[in-house]
């Protein structure tokens, strides 16, 4: 306490006091030269403060430092941006949009961006970000995020896990463009099914998030914005190739059909056909494969009648193959000769928003969301065959309007949600229909000084999952100038898919038992866990350059967990939870811009996650207890023609990790109690030549670090002790990249 206390009083000099920017907008034109314009929208560019004018046509709002340029819109009217760098009093006109020609202010987004003001813990990555580590897919477009953790799922497919507050991937909802997307049949690999270049951004939100999307939410939520078409590249072409075989190749189409549609056409291809073999242990370190990936998007806009609105159909085919290095599928397939995997899916999805603003209630607006989706997986691991078909649709309509003024606003609407499985493990059939109905409510109040607060609550029907109440709870508090103190609890609730979400289990000998207690889906009763925490974020001014430091502390608390249990070396279990179940995660965060081109941000994250097991209280297993991220970025000032460098350097410090219990193995078969602590490093050099192309090279695991023995008994592979699942660094060593990008 007494440091915090130090820190708070040494950079009290370089804070400004709080203090509100206020005024009154009006027509410019008009005959009556005072007629004010209610419902204008008033915002800091590039933050999520904003507000609106009231029925006198007057506005507050907080003057925030980082910010200077204020954007005033209104429908039917030109926007304006005003440099504001000091709280004062504006009275500002408007033009209409037939009066003269609009002018543009561009202003460049920071690559990441934390709030101070929303009052959920909410960090945006935006398309620069993404751009660092040429991330190929939404998977592993967080390397040099903290907020994310990626880690192996497996020693066979390659597949990037992510986690956040200590829990895998499952307990978060994923959405694209706040549809629900990444779940059921798609758990696994659905982050590797959405290409990085179509990516514009993402909002990463710890704790339970909104109610607005769901009840699935339970340790936090990631959202993708895909690119738009009115607003994207008319051409982008983005190759990619690296020493393992790996190539790539996006092309972006885009089209302005009129002054209001506006078509995207969106190719992703991959391939892989060299065989990696680098611990010579007979096993692909990584798998041969290819993907397919279609989509097109067609964008729908009239601003001066409110109407916004996207169609996307997207059609998917992905292919790998995994195992032995002489396994080849034509002749080994279910057979002893060699051991080898293979997984095919084929996905459609489509999805159709439609909004609506009210011209004359700027502050009123109606949104409808409808999406379907067919996924089918057939797949094989040895002599274990996992057969999945998910089709699903989802549908919402929501409302948002104001209670009295716009410091009062609220959501509400109502939701139906329908996943049909066919599930196939080996012979046994485990399909089932989930349906359910849902109505929410949410409130948020901002009193455009010291408070904000976002209450919802959501009530469910569920066939198999029962009636539920989800309530969420968020608050921001502004204690100084440049202080945020955040706080949330919220309930989480889901069913558990025990195969799609644990498929690593296939690549071993260990027998699949459930312990069936009653429950709707697999005989297990759904997840339910309360997620609690704060955050505090304090931003600073150091040698004349903004920074700030964060710290995070959450809680995820289990009223029933499905238990996967790991610490048989022959089987995985499945039960409820008897006992308790807890994640707790602490993390410590310092971004400074260092220099004029250099920017820096460090983070260290503490996690403690205990279940009670059958065999007692343990430590999560595969997950590092203490982790330290470091990153620094290096970029030089654009020239005329838009040529500049672009240089990156991201660190990743994992402490041990406790490891499955393998005492009942042979003494040859036994791994230790914890992993080693190691270290992992990436870099990238990008050479921008012009606005429209430029060229990248980069490595990945540069410190050459590699997981020794990631497959268990590799030269036995049909023998009691194989076992792919073990997994806690990586299994392929240093690699090395280069890519282009071609802008039009």
């Amino acid at each position: 306490m007494n440091k915090f206390l130090f820190f708070v009083l040494t950079s009290l000099p370089f804070l400004v006091c709080g203090q509100n920017v206020e005024g009154v907008i009006l027509e410019s034109n008009s005959e009556d030269s005072d007629k004010v314009l209610p419902g204008a929208n008033v915002y800091w560019l590039n933050s999520q403060t904003g507000t609106i004018t009231g029925e006198d046509g007057k506005f507050t709002i907080p003057f925030v430092l980082e910010y200077n340029k204020l954007v005033i819109s209104y429908v039917g009217f030109h926007t304006d941006t005003l440099t504001v760098n000091e709280p004062r009093e504006l009275r500002h006109r408007l033009r209409p949009s037939n009066e003269l020609d609009e002018v543009v202010l561009q202003k460049k987004r920071d690559a990441l961006q934390k709030s101070y003001f929303s009052p959920q813990n909410v960090v945006t990555i935006n398309s620069a970000e993404l751009l660092k580590a040429a991330c190929c897919n939404l998977s592993e477009s967080f390397e040099t995020n903290p907020s994310i953790d990626v880690n192996f799922s497996d020693a066979l497919t390659g597949t990037k896990q992510v986690q956040m507050l200590g829990l895998t991937s499952p307990y978060l909802l994923i959405a694209q463009e706040n549809i629900p997307m990444v779940r059921g049949a798609s758990q696994v690999y659905g982050l590797s099914f959405i290409p990085g270049t179509w990516v514009e951004s993402i909002q990463i939100t710890k704790g339970g998030g909104s109610v607005v999307n769901g009840y699935e939410s339970i340790s936090g939520q990631i959202n993708a914005e895909l690119v738009k078409p009115f607003t994207d590249k008319r051409l982008f072409v983005n190759g990619y190739a690296n020493m393992n075989g790996r190539l790539e190749l996006n092309t972006h189409l885009n089209h302005a059909l009129s002054d209001k549609w506006s078509t995207g056409l969106y190719l992703h291809g991959n391939y892989r056909n060299a065989k990696e073999d680098e611990n010579k242990d007979g096993f692909l370190d990584a798998p041969l494969g290819n993907q397919i990936n279609i989509l097109n998007r067609w964008q729908y806009q009239d601003a001066e009648k409110g109407w916004v609105s996207f169609i996307n159909v997207r059609f998917l085919n992905d292919e790998k193959q995994t195992g032995q290095t002489q396994f080849n599928p034509s002749t080994d397939k279910f057979t002893t000769n060699a051991w080898g995997s293979e997984i095919d899916t084929r996905r459609f999805d489509s999805s159709w928003k439609l909004g609506y603003v009210f011209p004359e209630l700027p502050f009123q607006s109606i949104g409808f969301q409808t999406a379907y989706s067919l996924h089918k997986q057939d797949s094989y691991f040895g002599f274990n065959r996992y057969n999945i078909d998910h089709e699903s649709s989802y549908t919402n309509l929501q409302l948002n309007s104001i209670i009295g003024d716009t410091r009062s606003k609220f959501k509400t609407g109502v939701t139906f949600a329908y996943d049909g499985y066919t599930e196939m493990v080996n012979a046994i059939d485990y399909s089932r229909v989930d349906k359910s109905i849902g109505a929410f409510f949410e409130y948020s109040y901002d009193d455009l000084k010291k408070l904000s607060l976002t209450a919802g609550i959501r009530a469910d029907s569920h066939n198999n999952l029962g009636n539920f109440i989800t309530p969420r709870l968020h608050v921001r508090y502004l204690p100084w100038e440049r202080g945020s103190i955040k706080a949330s609890i919220g309930r989480g609730r889901k069913a558990a898919n025990i195969f799609a979400e644990n498929q690593q289990m296939f690549g071993s000998v260990r027998k699949i038992k459930i312990d069936q207690q009653g429950g709707n889906v697999y005989g297990l009763d759904a997840e339910d866990a309360w997620n609690y925490g704060v955050g505090f974020i304090q931003g600073f001014i150091l040698f004349n350059r903004v920074g700030n430091i964060s710290l995070d502390y959450y809680v995820t608390d289990f009223n029933n967990q499905v238990v996967v249990d790991w610490e048989d070396p022959q089987a995985v279990s499945f039960y409820n939870l008897e006992g308790k179940s807890v994640a707790r995660s602490f993390q410590f965060e310092v971004n400074h811009k260092l220099l004029e081109n250099v920017e820096v941000r460090t983070a260290y994250k503490f996690y403690d996650v205990e279940t009670d097991y059958v065999s007692g209280k343990l430590q999560k297993p595969l997950q590092a207890q203490h982790r330290f991220f470091a990153n620094v970025g290096y970029i030089t000032k654009a020239k005329e023609n838009g040529s500049q460098w672009r240089a990156d350097y991201t660190l990743h410090a994992l402490g041990k990790q406790r490891l499955p219990n393998t005492t009942n193995n042979p003494m040859e078969y036994q791994l230790g109690e914890y992993s080693r602590s190691f270290s992992l490093m990436n870099a990238q050099l990008t050479r921008v030549f012009s606005d429209k192309f430029e060229i990248y090279i980069g490595g990945e695991n540069l410190t050459d670090y590699v997981q020794d023995r990631p497959v268990l008994s590799a030269g036995d592979p049909f023998g009691p002790n194989f076992d792919t699942t073990i997994i806690y660094g990586p299994t392929m060593g240093r690699m090395f990249y280069t890519g282009f990008r071609y802008k039009l």
